[in-house]
């Protein structure tokens, strides 16, 4: 979500029983949130506020996001302030084309891609304002963005101009609402795939827009593939991701020595490529490879590889020759292995994306095998991160190579729709931070519940649980857990306050071997640390009524400056509190600020949930696999909506309700900004 504006400007003039001023945003905002890209100008008497929102059938009845799937249902939700400022008034609401300040200065005529503007009588009550703009009819656009930028306009004069008093989503900063493409599908450009050998481990499978000559440098992803794996099974990547306008080059890799040589096969085609692409090919990538915007896709060991070979050049145990260090923009790994550990396979100061399959049988996540469990790279991770995990997909399913998706559990998925998947998170990954469209970073933790748009597959056997968290300084962790071990504190040092039972606070690593439930080992199922990693968090038993209190430090108590509450849990495995009732757990998420005054959504009213573990054998006895956690990331505005006397500038803590029993990992509690 990209806020233009805080998304709380408005609860700053409830709490302070203050008039929301009717002249220029700069009037209404806090200084923090004035500031404008260089060029921008903010365009006098015109309000730059949040309308773009998602509909809900509920309370809180819209949630602020600014990604909107093409085919579906586009919404706009006043808030308060806009709708006592508007009240009884007919208004004409416009969708458009995104305009910076200065392209809106030079025209301001509104121009709506519906065909006209609709019209709406703004009335009492945040529900009656939560309005339908487009049901699904508004075309994605064409090109290689995956997002269509739109300004949303509240033309209150109804002269068909933006001027003075009317409201704006969009303008100067960003667009105020992004209509994504279906991510899974081709884009423009016809792929033109080569396979060629410059010596040994240096045969490389490349694939580039066949109108490569008429375009501009191209992004480089580079894929390494996995132990007895074959470099050319990766096309289901190769040709999607060119088609939307990369270069891809498949390696190569020579993974049986292990993890430091699949990590030189890595750096050497990299380099390999780039210097010699002038020749390369016949020279047809010659001047087409930007060498500053690079992302490493690796494969199981190639997956810990990528991870090792980042960590190499960081370390200075490897210089490269044809580019830097910063020019690589994400690193992801696919069923990674952990042989070489915290200190040798990880990725620092780089976006990092971990993808994990439930049913896998290589790399299978199991309590004894600390070098197959996948989390572990993740957690070590320390810039911005994402973790998308997938019951009931293979080893195997990941790539499209030999007829076994090695996989084992239930509910299997198939190689088409795991690589429907893997398409439908990877371009917006590319997109985000190789191609600058921050506004598709939304699918990439938006809960697939209520997300998932024509993108992802129809069958009942797809789960996906996603974790994400954002650069430190777009965060304010309230509690870690990795540091102040005692139960009664955060890390950030302020009080916690527990009514549920059984807490105990460790580091997240299953202490036997196995994921039976025992009553001796708290941290069951838990894999995201392995020897030597810190990565901490607690678990507990929770029922109806029982709650968690966590005290916000004093940067937390002024939420204007926040987007998100957020934090991430899991189920824990196999426990009789989580097999009674297999299926998603709810809880609410509330804040409480000094006058004792509490606002509280639940998880569910948000499409959010906290699944059960994918229900595979082995690995001791009972059903149940690893611990797959997921973030929760509730929406300031809406949550803040259920109490509208709420104190935004006085905040002291947040507390989470629990609506039925369960067996719950817990971590990160965080106030967040989304850029």
């Amino acid at each position: 979500m990209i806020h233009k504006q805080p998304s709380l400007g408005w609860l700053a003039c409830a709490a302070l029983a203050l008039v929301c001023p009717a002249a220029t945003s700069q009037q209404a905002l806090p200084a923090s949130a004035q500031a404008l890209p260089p060029g921008a100008r903010q365009i006098a008497g015109v309000h730059y506020v949040e309308l773009a929102a998602r509909a809900l059938p509920t309370a809180p009845w819209a949630e602020r996001v600014d990604a909107f799937w093409e085919g579906y249902s586009l919404s706009l939700a006043l808030d308060e302030a806009q709708i006592a400022r508007l009240a009884g008034l007919q208004v004409d609401f416009y969708v458009v084309d995104h305009k910076d300040d200065a392209q809106w200065l030079a025209n301001r005529a509104l121009v709506d891609l519906r065909g006209g503007p609709s019209t709406h009588l703004v009335q009492a009550g945040f529900a009656a304002n939560v309005v339908e703009l487009d049901p699904g009819n508004i075309f994605g656009g064409d090109g290689e963005r995956l997002s269509r930028g739109l300004d949303i306009v509240v033309d209150v004069d109804r002269d068909g101009t933006l001027s003075s008093g009317d409201c704006i989503d969009g303008a100067g900063r960003a667009p105020g609402a992004g209509l994504l493409k279906t991510a899974p599908l081709n884009g423009p450009y016809q792929v033109v795939e080569q396979i060629y050998s410059a010596g040994t481990w240096l045969g490389q499978d490349v694939y580039y827009p066949a109108n490569i000559a008429q375009l501009g440098p191209r992004p480089l992803v580079v894929v390494s593939h996995g132990n007895g794996h074959n470099y050319q099974w990766y096309d289901h990547i190769g040709f999607h991701l060119a088609s939307w306008g990369c270069i891809v080059m498949s390696h190569t890799n020579n993974t049986v020595p292990g993890i430091v040589s699949a990590s030189t096969t890595t750096l050497s085609n990299t380099e390999y490529l780039l210097a010699n692409q002038a020749t390369v090919l016949g020279g047809v990538l010659a001047g087409k490879i930007d060498r500053t915007r690079i992302a490493w896709i690796g494969h199981s060991r190639g997956g810990e590889g990528v991870a090792h070979a980042h960590n190499r050049i960081r370390t200075g145990a490897y210089a490269p020759v044809n580019f830097q260090l910063s020019d690589i923009k994400l690193v992801s790994s696919i069923a990674p292995t952990d042989f070489l550990g915290p200190t040798s396979s990880l990725a620092l100061g780089v976006a990092y994306s971990l993808w994990t399959g439930g049913a896998d049988a290589d790399v299978n996540g199991c309590a004894d095998c600390d070098l197959c469990q996948t989390f572990q790279l993740h957690e070590r991770a320390n810039f911005e991160r994402y973790s998308i995990s997938l019951h009931g997909a293979g080893h195997g399913a990941f790539h499209n190579g030999s007829a076994s998706t090695v996989a084992t559990g239930p509910c299997q998925l198939s190689r088409t729709d795991t690589h429907l998947v893997m398409k439908a998170y990877f371009l917006p990954m590319v997109k985000h931070h190789l191609f600058g469209e921050p506004i598709v970073e939304e699918c990439l933790w938006r809960h697939w519940n209520g997300f998932r748009g024509f993108s992802l597959p129809s069958t009942p056997c797809l789960v996906v649980d996603l974790m994400f968290r954002p650069p430190a300084s777009r965060r304010l962790v309230v509690d870690d857990f990795q540091t102040n071990p005692a139960t009664n504190l955060t890390s950030s040092g302020t009080s916690l306050v527990a009514t549920v039972t059984g807490l105990v606070e460790g580091v997240f690593n299953d202490n036997d071997t196995v994921f039976t439930d025992l009553a001796g080992d708290p941290m069951n199922g838990m894999t995201l640390a392995g020897p030597g990693d810190v990565s901490a968090g607690i678990v507990f038993d929770s029922a109806p009524g029982q709650r968690l209190s966590f005290e916000l430090p004093a940067a937390g108590r002024d939420l204007r400056r926040y987007t998100h509450v957020s934090l991430r849990a899991a189920q824990a495995t196999r426990d009789p509190l989580t097999t009674a009732v297999l299926g998603e757990h709810d809880m609410e998420v509330a804040l409480l600020d000094g006058a004792g005054r509490r606002a509280v959504v639940r998880a569910s009213a948000l499409s959010m949930g906290i699944s059960e573990p994918y229900q595979r054998t082995a690995c001791g006895t009972g059903t149940g696999w690893a611990n797959e956690f997921e973030t929760i990331r509730v929406d300031l505005e809406a949550l803040l909506r259920s109490e509208p006397a709420f104190d935004a500038t006085d905040a002291r803590s947040i507390e989470l309700e629990f609506v039925s029993n369960g067996r719950i990992g817990l971590d990160e509690v965080a106030l967040e900004v989304d850029p």
